[in-house]
């Protein structure tokens, strides 16, 4: 009997069926090409390509060490990782189906029968009172008959995926996040810088109308003019300060940084111009988003639970087996004598449950399609954050070119005005207006180079993470947390272990 059930164990796990379907990457219809030209290819996730460290490509070693301090100390991206050792931790749990469950529960007692309790004999007033030793052993094994714990098994596994490409979905964020804060920061140093040269001649301006009305050949007015711009200035700078303290604290965040302790120190753009991207992007870059590979694998780990779900509708066998050691002496507790087992197949067959299986596998269905029209709207966003960075690349360039040539005609204008007034051929109305016009032209031109700059990094971010191909991205290394449980050492995990945690102060 005991060679049989063996032998009925071993044979049906390679032998039995897989309910359900097997996962297959849904197609994709894609676009010929970019409006601006580049070539596409069906979008499929390469998982082994690296992210990269994509940030060095603008050459600032303010923005390297911020990105690799976002990398060890976000707390958004240490909960990421959690939550993939929770997956993780899950995937073990279901595989740990496939093996036997073995178990010892050891029970000495003292115990008194009764002298009345129902027998298949007659007992005669007898009644045992005195010790009793059982040292029972409990086996129990599903036979994976349907494929329910190999599917189970597999969405857990595509799960721990999922969770895995969610930390470098996050991981890119951040990245791209604090070099847009990074930049749109010192795009404001650049404006601010420009704002208080503007402060300087303003004043100048004053004063040249000052002297002039306390020589009698200016006007009250014109004075007042002069200080209202100075004024209207100074505002400006404040206006702008508010907008690089928010940057400031935000990156602060993403840093893991307070905000009260966190500073960058000034620095214009001065005459930094975006990277070049390569002519003819790949499309295979692309491939490389983690977005689109977490939707790919959650896809799959809903394809899994179908299959689970479908296997409940079929009969299971699970082996059963109890044993162990029972006397009523110590002495002679583990003499051949005192051994007791019975062993068997337990069958569940499904007959009524109320629609309760039916439920389950349309509501495993619906995930699937939920996780399916997922997947095709990561790939739809895909095409669209990448068009919109080429658009936005190509646009902000020819937008600036025309605004340096504004901002030089501006000037030249304003040197006139100022040249008239003060030859008194012009009112100082015209040195306002061209002043104005000046200060508007400079600071969008200021702009611009800070908002092409973040095009770049949203084209980046778009494709996935840089453009060169070097070596696989392993999970990002951050700075552990000294009161995360998760830093439990190993030998907790022994019967042992936990013996020896139950008596450390504070620890749960």
């Amino acid at each position: 009997m005991h060679k049989f059930l063996l032998v009925f164990v071993l044979a049906a796990g390679p032998t039995a069926a897989q309910i359900g379907p097997d996962f297959m990457r849904p197609t994709t219809t894609v676009p010929g090409q970019y409006k601006g030209g580049a070539i596409w290819r069906e979008s499929k996730p390469l998982d082994h390509l690296p992210k990269g460290t994509w940030w060095r490509v603008f050459n600032d070693e303010k923005l390297n060490g911020l990105v690799v301090r976002a990398t060890s100390e976000n707390q958004q991206l240490k909960a990421a990782i959690a939550r993939f050792d929770q997956a993780r931790a899950t995937a073990h749990v279901a595989r740990s189906n496939f093996f036997p469950s073995l178990s010892a529960l050891p029970v000495p007692s003292f115990q008194g029968t009764s002298a009345n309790m129902p027998s298949a004999f007659d007992l005669g007033g007898l009644r045992y009172k005195g010790a009793s030793y059982d040292v029972p052993l409990d086996f129990s094994y599903e036979v994976d008959l349907w494929g329910k714990v190999r599917r189970e098994v597999e969405s857990a596994r595509d799960g721990a995926a999922a969770a895995q490409f969610a930390i470098h979905t996050l991981h890119l964020g951040i990245q791209a996040d604090v070099a847009t804060h990074y930049y749109s920061i010192r795009s404001l140093d650049s404006e601010l810088q420009t704002v208080r040269a503007a402060i300087g001649w303003r004043k100048q301006a004053y004063n040249i109308a000052a002297a002039r009305v306390k020589a009698g050949a200016g006007s009250e007015l014109e004075r007042a003019q002069a200080e209202t711009e100075v004024a209207t200035a100074e505002a400006e700078v404040s206006a702008i300060q508010t907008q690089r303290d928010q940057l400031e604290n935000a990156i602060a965040i993403l840093t893991g940084a307070n905000a009260v302790d966190f500073k960058i120190s000034a620095s214009p753009l001065g005459e930094k111009t975006p990277p070049r991207v390569p002519a003819g992007v790949p499309s295979d870059l692309l491939e490389r988003r983690p977005d689109v590979a977490e939707a790919e694998r959650a896809l799959a780990s809903a394809c899994a639970k179908i299959g689970v779900a479908k296997a409940a509708f079929f009969p299971s066998i699970k082996l059963i087996g109890n044993g162990g050691q029972l006397s009523g002496d110590l002495t002679n507790l583990f003499e051949t004598a005192s051994q007791r087992w019975v062993i068997g197949p337990s069958i569940n067959i499904p007959i009524f449950a109320g629609g309760k299986r039916r439920g389950s596998l349309e509501r495993v269905r619906a995930e699937y399609d939920e996780g399916l029209a997922m997947y095709r709207q990561a790939i739809l966003g895909a095409f669209v954050e990448v068009e919109n960075s080429l658009a936005a690349i190509r646009n902000l360039s020819i937008e600036q070119e025309a605004v340096n040539r504004a901002t030089a005609s501006a000037q030249k204008a304003a040197e006139i005005a100022k040249t008239r007034y003060e030859a008194g051929t012009s009112p100082y109305l015209d040195v306002i207006e061209a002043n104005r016009t000046l200060l508007v032209t400079q600071r969008v031109a200021v702009r611009l180079s800070g908002q092409r700059l973040v095009a770049s990094i949203s084209l980046i971010k778009a494709l996935g993470g840089g453009w060169e191909v070097a070596t696989p991205a392993p999970l990002p290394e951050v700075t552990a947390d000294p009161e995360a449980k998760s830093l439990t050492p190993d030998s907790n995990a022994t019967i042992l272990g936990k013996v020896k945690n139950l008596f450390r102060k504070g620890t749960p």
